[in-house]
């Protein structure tokens, strides 16, 4: 693949230099763990550990960053995805900087021109790198392996207004045992509710308890 040519940009605010102790967890050739408070980092952290994996050779396709929100997940993408844009089109001086700033030390000339390739090539690979929620990652291995997971292969996750539905269903299913007499510990507990708290706040109230 031909070198991407730099054209002039507007300059853009320069990240905070990272701590020695950021410089080392960033480091993909050792194993790290992160605990600080919000605010502290930690997201930069995690964005220049794959940084330096890219840089460092790895394919984009076998990275994988969890997350626990969607949000937390885009925001992740997006702060990947402008450093490598920033880094296609950057003059040499800006570029070397950037680099020395985030592997601690001052680039060859092969970084460099690996750093330039980066975004083209996260482009080009099939499906992207992948940075998802826990929640999602799981759900594939659900997936993938449904019948040793004890879940059916073709499951699907229920829509908000399905679970509304279900939940309504099942709730008129316990008043109407209750009402019947079906259920007399039920109909019991339902009269000592009842007595205590207002019509309106009986839905309510079943919300906090599921």
């Amino acid at each position: 693949m031909a070198d991407i040519v730099p054209f002039p940009h507007p300059a853009r605010r320069a990240a905070p230099a990272a701590t020695p102790e950021q410089l080392a967890a960033s480091d993909p050739s050792v194993c790290a763990w992160v605990a600080a408070s919000a605010g502290s980092g930690k997201t930069q952290v995690l964005r220049d550990r794959v940084l330096r994996l890219l840089l460092s050779g790895a394919r984009p396709t076998g990275i994988l960053c969890l997350t626990f929100t969607r949000a937390a997940a885009a925001e992740m993408a997006n702060r990947i995805a402008n450093r490598l844009r920033d880094w296609a089109v950057s003059d040499e001086t800006a570029l070397t900087g950037d680099l020395t700033a985030l592997i601690g030390a001052a680039p060859n000339r092969e970084t460099v021109r690996t750093a330039r390739r980066l975004f083209a090539q996260v482009l080009d690979a099939p499906g992207g790198m992948r940075i998802e929620t826990i929640h999602a990652f799981c759900q594939s291995l659900l997936r993938r392996f449904p019948l040793e997971a004890g879940v059916a292969p073709h499951f699907r996750l229920i829509e908000d207004r399905e679970q509304a539905l279900l939940e309504f269903e099942a709730r008129e299913a316990m008043l109407v045992a209750a009402r019947s007499g079906q259920s007399k510990p039920v109909a019991a507990a339902l009269a000592r509710v009842v007595g205590r708290i207002s019509e309106g706040r009986l839905n309510e109230l079943l919300g906090e308890f599921l």
